[in-house]
């Protein structure tokens, strides 16, 4: 029988789409995310899905509203997790340190103290940074180049599972007629000393249920590859196309297995973006308002705002906008007319590309009642989300489709605004996705959630003994 997919939530409370916060009843307020995370994780934990991710990034900027807004003010992943953790009893909770600028003896202490009071539901995301104003947040004069921060990520990882190796799990004693709290013999220093990193132990947390909670690794450069498939136990790829993410997939096994790992101990996510509703027609209906309200610069903003656009969503870089206004339909005949000299070739590619994009996910074309304007074309292109759009049917369809190719071992799933669209995917699609299969995991700790076996320990190079509940 197949196993059924990992499915977890990557939690972004602004919605992972641009105009996802301007939906209508859209969550849009950080200083009310408390509410609604708990909301999420509510109806994530109801649903049965395996975990709940967040990300991070460690800077801000006004450039950030039009690009991606959730990033722009967003709570501090370990302290989301471990504020959830108190209104979960069973969902996974996953969350994002960057190695290049985190402490190794605290984020072991952290996460290992997540992991204890959760009962083995904690998992790391380690990043390596790709955002240069964090340099400067950190007192340092300038981003790591990409193989310092790789080296310094392979050094941090062998810290952290050395310190959550401090305590054996026999080391407590306890006994009160003799007085003997701790096996001293079985506790031992990490001492670790690498070219980017020093620690020395040992860690003051015992040691955690899932002895190492789940390592998750996303990345593209072959350092970060290497990275996953050496370290980590979820890796997570980008990629629109099951073919594509098929070939992703054999080469991470591939280069786990060479690295000396069981090949089925690394799972593969990939995110999907599903707009889902009762009816295709209404599912398009979202996508169709969501591309509406992607804010593009038209000409007609003041400066300061019309600079923090990105480059592909300058509406003035592809047309004559005294000529043809952004919510006028598109016409074959209009594109070479339309744009100025020089680009009509390189915006007539673009748009053929994009236009049956569009045409599936809003149900609009170039002709007819129901046209696609050239604010339709630009937002479509400008943010190429990985969507997969319509009834409950359509989003199982999808998940079944890139199982089947050997795509995926399981999704994150992002909702494009929260909480109707998460609320929408939990209750329209999932009783779907379950009765076909494809969802529906177990296991007392996130690690066996995930399929994942036990972990071989630094100290003495065999499987942990399982300690969780």
């Amino acid at each position: 029988m197949t196993e059924p997919l990992i499915v977890g939530v990557m939690v972004r409370t602004l919605g992972a789409y641009p105009s996802g916060w301007r939906y209508p009843g859209a969550h849009a307020d950080p200083q009310t995310d408390a509410a609604v995370l708990r909301r999420i994780a509510r109806v994530a934990e109801d649903a049965d899905l395996d975990y709940l991710f967040f990300g991070d990034w460690l800077a801000t900027g006004p450039d950030l509203e039009f690009r991606d807004p959730y990033l722009l003010a967003r709570i501090d992943p370990l302290s989301a997790a471990l504020y959830l953790a108190g209104v979960t009893e069973h969902i996974g909770l996953i969350a994002t340190v960057n190695s290049t600028y985190a402490d190794p003896y605290a984020t072991a202490r952290a996460t290992a103290s997540l992991d204890l009071l959760t009962g083995g539901r904690a998992g790391i995301n380690l990043v390596t940074g790709a955002e240069p104003r964090a340099a400067a947040n950190h007192g340092r004069d300038a981003h790591a180049d990409n193989e310092t921060r790789y080296d310094r990520a392979g050094e941090f990882v062998r810290a952290l599972r050395l310190l959550w190796e401090s305590w054996d799990a026999d080391a407590w004693i306890a006994d009160t007629a003799t007085g003997v709290l701790i096996d001293a013999d079985r506790l031992r220093p990490a001492a670790f000393a690498g070219t980017q990193v020093r620690v020395e132990g040992p860690l003051n947390v015992a040691r955690p249920p899932q002895a190492h909670p789940p390592i998750v690794h996303a990345g593209t450069s072959p350092r970060s590859r290497a990275l996953a498939a050496a370290e980590a136990d979820l890796a997570l790829i980008a990629a629109g196309d099951p073919a594509v993410a098929a070939a992703t997939r054999a080469e991470l096994r591939a280069l786990a297995e060479a690295s000396g790992r069981d090949p089925d101990d690394l799972k593969v996510i990939v995110p999907v973006v599903p707009v889902v509703a009762a009816t295709v027609a209404a599912a398009r209906a979202i996508v169709d308002r969501l591309l509406l309200l992607v804010p593009i610069d038209d000409g007609a903003s003041d400066h300061a705002r019309r600079t923090a656009f990105p480059q592909n969503r300058s509406l003035t870089s592809f047309l004559d906008v005294a000529e043809i206004g952004p919510d006028d339909p598109m016409r074959e005949a209009s594109i070479d007319d339309a744009v100025p000299p020089g680009t009509a070739g390189r915006f007539a590619e673009a748009a053929a590309q994009t236009l049956d994009v569009v045409a599936a996910r809003t149900g609009r074309d170039l002709g007819g009642s129901h046209p696609v304007t050239w604010r339709h074309l630009i937002a479509a292109h400008a943010v190429p989300a990985n969507f997969v759009v319509g009834s409950p049917q359509a989003i199982a369809d999808h998940f079944e489709l890139w199982r089947d190719a050997g795509a995926t071992d399981g999704f994150n799933v992002l909702s494009a605004f929260q909480p109707a669209q998460f609320e929408a995917f939990t209750s329209l699609a999932v009783p779907e996705l379950r009765r076909r299969g494809l969802i529906g995991r177990s296991g007392a700790t996130l690690r066996d959630r995930l399929g994942l076996g036990s972990p071989c320990l630094l100290h003495d190079s065999a499987p942990a003994a399982a300690t969780g509940r």
